[in-house]
Order: C-alpha cells, then sequence, then structure tokens
C-alpha cells in the first residue's frame, strides 16, 4: 500500500481546540499518591474517563464532523465502532442535528450499546453486526459505497487524529513540570499518533511509550514487520483496543513517534480494573487501564521520572465484573483449573474434600456426570488458593491420592472448551 506521508500540524491541533472548546472537558492531569509511592515516580493520571462520553473519543468525532461541507452530510454519516467511537460520533450528531448510523460487533458490552442511544437518540440508527470490529468496518463501509454517505473513521483520519492531538495539547499546558514519559494505549493508533504529534513539536525529551493488549499487538507487529501488517487473529477482550490492523496514517506516525511498545496481558489489565476500583473508586474499562498496567513493566526505567498516564475512557460494563474477576484471579495464580479424575464408588467425593483441599481453598467450580460402566469419573473444578505457594502442595495431594488428572489453566483450547 502507497506510504501515508501526513503529519499533523501544531496549528492544526490547536484549532481543532477551540472547535471542541465547548463540546469535550478539559479533564483534570492529575497526581496519583498510590502509584507514585508504589513506583517511586511522579505518576500523573490524564483523566479522559471523565468526559461526557467518558472517553477521550469524543474529540476526534466531533472534530472530524464538525469540520465536513454541506455536500459531505447530504446523505449521512455512517461508521462503524465497539463502542466509545460510536459515543463520541453518537453525541457529535446531537449536537449538530444530523442523522448517522452506527455499525457495532455483536459483542459489544451492552452498557456502550445503550450510552451510544442515549447520546444519539433519534440522530442515530445502530445496526449490530460481526464478531469484531473489522467485520462492523467493512460492512459500514459496504453502506458507505452503496448510499453515498461520508464514513468517519474511528482512527485512520486526519481531522479525527488532530482531535484526539488536543490530549497532548493539554498535557502540555496543564503540566507544571517536565515530563519525562507519556504513556497510552494504543488500539488503531489515533490517540498515540495525535499525542506524539503534539509531544514530538513541544516536549521532544519526553518518551512516548504506546500499549497493546497481549492478544491484539497490531501496531508492535507493524513496527517490527516495518510495514502496516494485519494480524490473523485477535483477543476481542480488551474491546476498545482489539484491531487486527491499525491506521496507515497512524502506522507511519507511530513508527517514528514512539519511543517503545509494550503489550500486557488480559488477566493483568483486568487486576488493575480492580485495584483502581478497590482503592482509588476509579471506575476504567479495560483499554483505559491499560497505560497503568504497563507502569510494572517499566518499574525501572521510570523510577525518579515524572509519569503521565492516559486513562482512555471508563465505559465498562457491570456485567463484566466476574470475567474480569476471573481473568485477575487466573493472572495472579490463584485461581486454577483441574481435571480430577474421581473413583466411581461412595465416598470419593468426600476424600477429595477433606485430604485433597486445604484449609484455605476454595472450590468454585465443579462439573462432573457420573458414568457407571467406567472405574474412573472426570470432574472439571476450579479452586481458588489465597496463596500462590499452596500451588505444589494441592497438586501432590491430588496425586498421591490418585485424583490427579489434568491441569488446564496452561491448555487454552480445553480451557476455553470446558471453562
Amino acid at each position: 500500500m502507497k506510504t501515508v506521508t501526513y503529519y499533523p500540524r501544531l496549528q492544526d491541533v490547536k484549532q481543532a481546540a477551540n472547535r471542541l472548546r465547548d463540546v469535550a472537558c478539559l479533564t483534570p492531569l492529575e497526581l496519583n499518591a498510590l502509584y507514585s509511592d508504589r513506583y517511586q515516580s511522579s505518576i500523573y493520571f490524564k483523566r479522559e474517563d471523565l468526559q461526557p462520553v467518558r472517553s477521550y473519543k469524543i474529540r476526534g468525532a466531533y472534530n472530524k464532523i464538525s469540520t465536513l461541507s454541506k455536500e459531505d452530510l447530504s446523505n449521512g454519516i455512517v461508521c462503524a465502532s465497539a463502542g466509545n467511537h460510536a459515543q463520541g460520533v453518537a453525541m457529535s450528531c446531537k449536537l449538530l442535528k444530523i442523522h448517522g448510523t452506527i455499525y457495532m460487533p455483536t459483542p459489544t458490552p451492552v452498557q456502550k450499546i445503550q450510552q451510544v442511544k442515549m447520546f444519539g437518540g433519534t440522530y442515530v440508527t445502530i445496526v449490530m453486526h460481526g464478531d469484531t470490529y473489522d467485520d462492523s468496518y467493512y460492512a459500514a463501509m459496504e453502506e458507505n459505497k452503496k448510499l453515498g454517505k461520508t464514513f468517519i473513521h474511528p482512527f485512520d483520519d486526519e481531522k479525527v487524529i488532530e482531535g484526539q492531538a488536543t490530549v497532548g495539547l493539554e498535557i502540555m499546558e496543564q503540566s507544571k513540570v517536565p515530563i519525562d514519559y507519556v504513556i497510552m494505549p494504543v488500539g488503531g493508533g489515533g490517540l498515540s499518533a495525535g499525542v506524539s504529534s503534539v509531544l514530538k513539536y513541544l516536549s521532544p525529551h519526553t518518551k512516548i511509550i504506546g500499549v497493546e493488549p497481549k492478544g491484539a499487538t497490531s501496531m508492535a507487529t507493524s513496527i517490527f514487520n516495518r510495514e502496516n501488517t494485519t494480524l490473523d487473529k485477535i483477543d476481542s477482550f480488551v474491546d476498545g483496543a482489539a484491531v487486527k490492523r491499525v491506521g496507515e496514517r497512524n502506522f507511519e506516525i507511530c513508527k517514528q513517534n514512539l519511543t517503545e511498545t509494550i503489550n500486557v496481558s488480559e488477566g493483568a489489565i483486568c487486576q488493575t480494573i480492580l485495584d483502581l476500583y478497590n482503592s482509588q473508586a476509579i471506575v476504567v474499562e479495560p483499554a483505559g487501564a491499560m497505560s497503568i498496567t504497563a507502569l510494572e513493566t517499566i518499574r525501572e526505567k521510570i523510577k525518579g521520572k515524572n509519569v503521565v498516564c492516559v486513562i482512555s475512557g471508563s465505559n465498562n460494563d457491570i456485567t463484566r465484573t466476574a470475567e474480569i474477576k476471573e481473568r485477575a484471579l487466573l493472572e495472579s495464580q490463584l485461581k486454577h483449573y483441574f481435571i480430577v479424575r474421581f473413583p466411581q464408588r461412595a465416598g470419593a467425593l468426600k476424600e477429595f474434600v477433606e485430604k485433597v483441599i486445604g484449609p484455605n481453598d476454595d472450590i468454585t467450580h465443579f462439573e462432573y456426570t457420573k458414568k457407571t460402566n467406567r472405574i474412573n469419573g472426570s470432574a472439571v473444578v476450579g479452586i481458588e488458593l489465597k496463596n500462590t505457594s499452596d500451588f505444589d502442595s494441592l497438586v501432590q495431594r491430588m496425586k498421591s491420592l490418585n485424583f490427579y488428572g489434568d491441569y488446564i489453566n496452561d491448555n487454552p483450547t480445553l480451557f476455553e472448551f470446558l471453562v
């Protein structure tokens, strides 16, 4: 594909900031005492989760739509989004009184769908299509071609990038200290392309870290390959940052501007979500937690430094809480799943509970069907530990009493099928 030569100009970003003055909030840049102490650094949170649509996406969406001509708007607009861009587009449509059609992947959390309806009202039509953002994108592009609508890209668009870049402009205006690191999530690359461009102009010494979920490292893969690369498969759990292919403009900008790209596991992201809620009463979505999760990876580099973490959004669906807790426990090695072989005799289960399960262990999952024509029956058992050090002794007791069948945490295919 032809190389894109676009690079955001500072004057265009400042114009975008003027357009957004009465639409997007000037979100706080807060020094966080807890994380500063934990990492022996000065950790600042840029709270984009406090925007009216609870993410930075309103910036790019409104900046793009508000600059369209009457001709561009004549047939309406269309977009594809996993949620946050959709909310930004929906709010923009309502403010500008134009109609938009929004394609969303079928697994999009219900809370985000409801928010889109609320922000857009009668000015938007929602179409659920496909399993991933990319599926929705191609369907939206088909409608765009068929009906002559204007497509509002969530990240690969000059005006969208310039809108997202206003986050960087605000950081520079708000900070009273030199910024050593800015850490931000990377999905399609709109935020990282925009903010990194502003920092290159105004704070060239600042190191810029892009963070991706481990299951969707499209930017890091593309930079490594030196060409924009489409991933064959992604884990869509971090729905705000899981794309198979980053934007062409975004890739060209980020490969020049990003100091480093790192990935964080989905389980570690979930642990950050729980930590923020329990200790700070801050609600974030998976993508919004990524910049904070990344601090552990670069702990030694940031010691004694001024670090800004962009908290990109807080559109988290409460129905996902159980899954978030489960992934966090698995990540911390406190939740373990086994195939347990039970002798088909009376008292076997009692023996397992009394002699295998430790005093601090908790059975949280149990699936078993007795089959009379077998000597042993298999059960899938989930056990939650209080301490990771209890794991080895638990397995040893299973083996010594002939209950052990298999450990399935490390077998993704079997785990997904059984649990």
